[in-house]
């Protein structure tokens, strides 16, 4: 029902609902439109179609699947086992809520750090892999020409030999695998970068160079010479001498800690702490001319061994061996410790080579290689390749924990290699399948197909890195210093909370029973003549004592009481005395308590 307009005024004009306009259609069927509005009644031109529905929905799902993320490919499940951390927690044994939330959400975070873990080998492009022998062949008979003339020409350019006329030789790599140090005997060091062989400085120090060794940084480098270890810069100029290092035999770096670790013909093990040039640790290890020293990389802890088969294991602030290992009968001749610091890996006189755990240190090796002479040089690469020479011959076994040797005719090395001289040092490069080799008469490059880590984390050992991101990466890894303090055995020890035993307890309450007075020493002040004499100045020295030695038999006294006390039955003491009880709160129903009866006095 519309409404009627009063009476003198105009009619409202009719809304598109009440008047529809005809509209004829083709086939002359009248239909009711929808009214222009006014500034489109006169409009002469074409109107534009409005997409149908259908269109506008199928342009929205394009633009939703432009902007929806990528989804996430499925991982393997082989690749999850591989980055697990073990079974989930049981949490059936917690007794509250919130303790059971809280190992539900951690087991939430661990699952996430696996995935991603397992995500990252997505980004690895570089693949390990080593040499496949042919029916009724070894790999053993493959030669360093024949491996040359079938790699790429980059790989064939880092096989190469360098002939020297200063040796025995030393040599080092740097932890990136980008430099090469060399030092003679005869006082020859040379440093210089091995794959483009740029030489960065070569000169004679005119005495005997024992040995050599990189610090936190390519381009500082320390030399142990006759006397005295020398600290020298890239370009070969001398930056510090270290006195307090003297007679140097073997040097060993731990980069996390920037500790320069020293062993010299005396039996002295040094620390040396290149960020502040403090010994913070410096004693007699008892062990005589150390010959054999390295570091283990997982826990700090520096391993030395002896001319009776045992290797013993050193921090710089415990003066005596943390553990002690006995390893062969005879001497040992070399020693090593794999770059992921769980396997310790030793050779004796006793023409066995023999590989130890170091997270249990059981009397039992792991794995034992049979040698038909003694081995004299050792080395273990990052993907668990053992090298070891006997003299001028070279052997490479493809896992330390197989076992082998030259005595076993079923368990042949991975490669063989015959050496023009003998050999001094070896070093397997990281990040490269090069195994680096001084002799006597200079020094070789040999390839060795599968011993390195094919692919590095550029935020710990970029070998590609810049001047800039070179001081960059100094001055994070000198924030993220390790005290020397933390270098034990078993690095976890700092997580845990330090709690008494009970032994300890008893012992520490039965010391107080013991307990003498400190001495007590004063240094009166000096007064001018005439002020104090010598009696009265003996007679306040007296009293001050007294008067202390009184505050100590005080303080013990009341600790003696505290412990019987808190051992006393029956609520009182051995000594008689009551314990005072706590009073009991009254209340104004006490009136309706039984009185005790009191005792009745006995009439005889």
């Amino acid at each position: 029902m519309t409404k009627t307009a009063p009476k003198g005024r105009k009619k409202p004009a009719a809304r598109y609902f009440e008047r529809a306009a005809a509209v004829k259609t083709e086939d002359g069927e009248e239909k009711p439109s929808k009214p222009k509005r006014k500034h489109q009644r006169n409009f002469t031109g074409d109107f534009l179609k409005i997409q149908s529905q259908e269109k506008s929905k199928a342009l929205k799902r394009k633009r939703l699947e432009a902007t929806e993320k990528p989804k996430k490919q499925k991982i393997p499940q082989e690749v999850l086992e591989k980055y697990s951390r073990g079974e989930a927690v049981d949490s059936t044994g917690v007794r509250t809520r919130h303790f059971k939330e809280k190992h539900k959400r951690k087991e939430i975070y661990v699952e996430y750090a696996t995935e991603q873990a397992a995500r990252t080998e997505l980004l690895l492009q570089e693949t390990p892999g080593q040499l496949e022998a042919d029916e009724e062949e070894t790999t053993a008979e493959y030669r360093q020409a024949e491996i040359v003339a079938n790699v790429d020409l980059q790989s064939a350019a880092k096989h190469f030999s360098l002939k020297l006329d200063f040796g025995p030789y030393t040599m080092r790599y740097t932890k990136n695998g980008r430099h090469l140090l060399l030092g003679g005997r005869r006082g020859h060091v040379a440093a210089f970068d091995w794959v483009t062989k740029k030489l960065h400085c070569e000169f004679n120090v005119m005495e005997t160079v024992a040995d050599v060794q990189w610090l936190h940084v390519p381009t500082m480098y320390a030399v142990a010479q006759k006397e005295w270890v020398y600290f020298y810069d890239k370009k070969g100029t001398e930056l510090h001498c270290v006195k307090r290092l003297a007679r140097v035999n073997r040097m060993d770096f731990l980069p996390y800690h920037f500790l320069l670790a020293a062993g010299n013909s005396a039996g002295y093990a040094s620390w040396l702490d290149v960020s502040i040039g403090e010994l913070v640790g410096n004693f007699n290890t008892g062990l005589g001319d150390i010959r054999h020293m390295r570091h283990n990389p997982g826990n700090g802890v520096l391993c030395i061994g002896g001319g009776k088969g045992v290797v013993s294991m050193w921090s710089p602030k415990v003066r005596e061996p943390l553990a002690k290992l006995l390893c062969h009968p005879t001497a040992i001749t070399a020693l090593t410790v794999d770059p992921k610091g769980m396997h310790l890996v030793t050779a004796g006189l006793d023409r066995l080579v023999k590989v130890w755990d170091l997270r249990q240190l059981s009397d039992k090796p792991l794995a034992i290689f049979n040698l038909r002479l003694p081995a004299n040089e050792l080395e273990v690469s990052q993907r668990g390749m053992l090298a070891l020479s006997q003299g001028t011959y070279l052997e490479t076994y493809t896992d330390v924990l197989l076992g082998g040797g030259t005595g076993r005719k079923n368990m042949l090395p991975y490669l063989r290699q015959r050496c023009d001289a003998f050999v001094h040092t070896m070093r397997f490069c990281p990040y490269e399948d090069v195994l680096g080799v001084a002799t006597a008469n200079g020094f070789q490059s040999l390839l060795v197909p599968g011993c390195g880590e094919p692919n590095y984390d550029a935020l710990e050992d970029n070998p590609f890195e810049t001047s800039k991101q070179r001081r960059e990466h100094e001055v994070h890894a000198l924030l993220e210093k390790i005290p020397p303090e933390l270098i034990t055995l078993d690095p976890h020890e700092i997580t845990g909370v330090d709690a008494p035993t009970l032994q300890e307890k008893i012992d520490a309450k039965r010391q107080l029973f013991y307990l003498k007075p400190p001495r007590i020493n004063i240094n009166p002040r000096h007064k001018m003549k005439g002020r104090g004499g010598s009696a009265k100045a003996a007679r306040n020295k007296q009293i001050v004592k007294d008067q202390q030695r009184k505050e100590f038999i005080a303080e013990v006294r009341k600790a003696k009481k505290d412990v019987i006390a808190s051992h006393a039955e029956g609520g009182e003491e051995t000594t008689g005395e009551k314990v005072k009880k706590p009073k009991a709160v009254r209340s104004v129903l006490d009136r309706f308590k039984p009185k005790p009866q009191k005792k009745q006095k006995s009439t005889n």
